[in-house]
């Protein structure tokens, strides 16, 4: 693992999280249907504002005004596919940083080919688990690569630790619950609140392992007082909401 640059820290992930929630970015989702209303809340537990409309006819306006972009490929419905051009064209031409959710690309040709367009219009995050990285990137995950192999972009590498990598460095993010795999739209409400961090950071690898940390972190404080993942998610929520600056620098593992 590569030394993690030293503006990445426990303390810099703290204020960040502070600095998300005085913020309170807007962030557009394009999203799947069973992911919506998850990812609206982990965004408004968080601070930020989301906004999920994919009506073609107003989508642009929506992105427009907002500071991030959510393209998340698990419901690839007409509608969806649609939008999703107007979206990233306006977050483009705003400069608005956006993140790509590449939603099991490596089971369907259908949206590993619109995934592979996307890339072309190079998001500012791709949040993926080892299989949708392989399938888009053709590169083995779970193998070291050097630098001119390396995406050029952000990776969030989501499993039982997550890596964060970019042209600055990586880093590895070790809290978080094995709950958080029984629950629903973990990782696509994960992609919404990383680029809502990119909103409010312009050194995406600080932006993106401080929300990781942050999410990974509620994940842990949750799983201490639920039972199972049906309480999980409102204590989840809650930790979202309530975690302070001591409790993320004290409680970030970072490797």
């Amino acid at each position: 693992m590569a030394k993690k640059p030293p503006e990445v820290t426990a303390a810099n992930i703290a204020q960040c999280v502070t600095r998300f929630r005085a913020a309170r970015p807007h962030v557009h989702c394009i999203t799947n249907s069973v992911a919506q209303h998850f990812t609206a809340n982990v965004l408004l537990a968080s601070g930020a504002t989301p906004s999920m409309t994919i009506a073609v006819e107003e989508v642009a306006d929506f992105v427009a005004m907002a500071d991030a972009l959510l393209i998340n490929l698990g419901t690839m419905d007409a509608e969806r596919t649609r939008a999703i051009g107007h979206a990233v064209t306006t977050a483009d031409s705003l400069k608005t940083p956006w993140a790509l959710d590449p939603v099991f690309v490596q089971t369907s040709p259908a949206r590993l080919n619109l995934a592979m367009r996307l890339l072309k219009q190079n998001p500012a995050l791709v949040r993926c688990n080892g299989s949708e990285f392989e399938a888009l990137f053709g590169i083995d995950a779970k193998q070291e690569q050097d630098g001119d192999n390396w995406p050029d972009t952000t990776i969030a590498l989501t499993g039982k630790m997550d890596l964060i990598r970019n042209s600055q460095g990586s880093m590895c993010v070790a809290n978080g619950s094995p709950t958080m795999d029984r629950v629903t739209a973990m990782g696509c409400s994960l992609a919404a609140l990383a680029v809502g961090f990119m909103a409010i950071e312009e050194d995406h690898l600080l932006a993106a392992t401080s929300a990781l940390t942050f999410f990974a972190l509620a994940g842990d404080h949750a799983a201490r007082k639920s039972a199972g993942p049906g309480t999980f998610v409102p204590h989840f929520l809650d930790a979202l909401a309530n975690l302070d600056e001591d409790d993320i620098a004290e409680g970030a593992r970072l490797l």
